[in-house]
C-alpha cells in the first residue's frame, strides 16, 4: 500500500489541497489529515480510494525497491490539466 509521505508528495505534484483530494476520494478532510499525519491506522479501503484518486490525477506510485518508495508523474501526465475541487 501507499504511505502517508507518498500521499503528501503526490498531492504536491498535482498541486491539490487536502480538500481537493478528500473530495476526489470520497473521504472527509479530517480523515485525510489524520491519515497524512499518521495519527490513525488507515483502512485499506480509504488508502485504495486515495490511491485511485491520485492515479486518476496523473501520478504513479513507486514501490519500496532499492530506490525506496516514491511517487512520480505518469508518462505524459505533466500536461494533464489540474482541476481543484472547491
Amino acid at each position: 500500500m501507499i504511505t502517508a509521505a507518498q500521499i503528501r508528495a503526490a498531492r504536491g505534484l498535482l498541486k491539490w489541497t487536502q480538500a481537493a483530494l478528500a473530495a476526489k476520494s470520497g473521504l472527509s478532510v479530517v480523515t485525510l489529515n489524520m491519515i497524512e499525519s499518521e495519527t490513525v491506522q488507515p483502512r485499506k479501503g480509504s488508502l485504495a480510494a486515495i490511491r485511485e484518486a491520485l492515479e486518476g490525477g496523473g501520478v504513479e506510485f513507486i514501490g519500496t525497491g532499492a530506490g525506496g518508495a516514491g511517487v512520480r508523474f505518469r508518462d505524459g501526465a505533466q500536461n494533464l490539466p489540474t482541476v481543484l475541487a472547491g
